[in-house]
């Protein structure tokens, strides 16, 4: 069965958590960031206003998400908040038409680019996008993405960068 990206639906909204979880299995490879894999996952609430505004996108085999991207009009770009594909279904390209998806709608509506926070060295997190052509950005960044990365940074998270594709 063909897997199709779509705007996604609040009714999938709910198995987006299970997806999150699922995806961040991968994490189990890397010993110091092993504990990724059972941190807390966002919750399917939480996906409405996105889902609302239109900023949030799902592949679907069937009718049934594998996969989603959330964003956020912060500014004059989209931030992604969140790219996850279950286990089953990565390395087939998934992540990469999500993430296009998400790029076409930003370009339609005029903003001047999409902005992310990622691992820099997790191979499929800042080589990934380096790969579709985000950017790394150097110090000093934008306030809001300097602010993303403490935060961060505080919760434990390590190695992180702010990456942008301009438009």
């Amino acid at each position: 069965m063909s897997v199709h990206i779509r705007q996604a639906s609040r009714t999938n909204a709910a198995l987006f958590p299970a997806i999150e979880r699922s995806a961040g299995e991968a994490f189990r490879a890397i010993p110091d960031l092993a504990w990724i894999a059972d941190d807390a996952v966002t919750p399917a609430e939480d996906y409405f206003p996105a889902i609302a505004a239109g900023t949030v996108w799902e592949a679907v085999e069937g009718e049934t998400p594998v996969g989603f991207v959330l964003g956020e009009v912060v500014c004059d770009a989209l931030h992604i908040w969140e790219l996850a594909v279950a286990q089953a279904h990565q390395q087939q390209g998934l992540g990469r038409r999500l993430m296009q998806a998400a790029e076409d709608w930003a370009r339609d509506r005029g903003l001047a680019a999409l902005t992310l926070t990622t691992f820099s060295t997790v191979p499929w997190n800042g080589p990934f996008y380096s790969r579709l052509g985000y950017q790394r950005l150097e110090t000093p960044l934008p306030e809001v993405l300097q602010t993303l990365i403490e935060a961060e940074t505080a919760r434990g998270l390590k190695d992180r960068c702010a990456m942008r594709l301009t438009l």
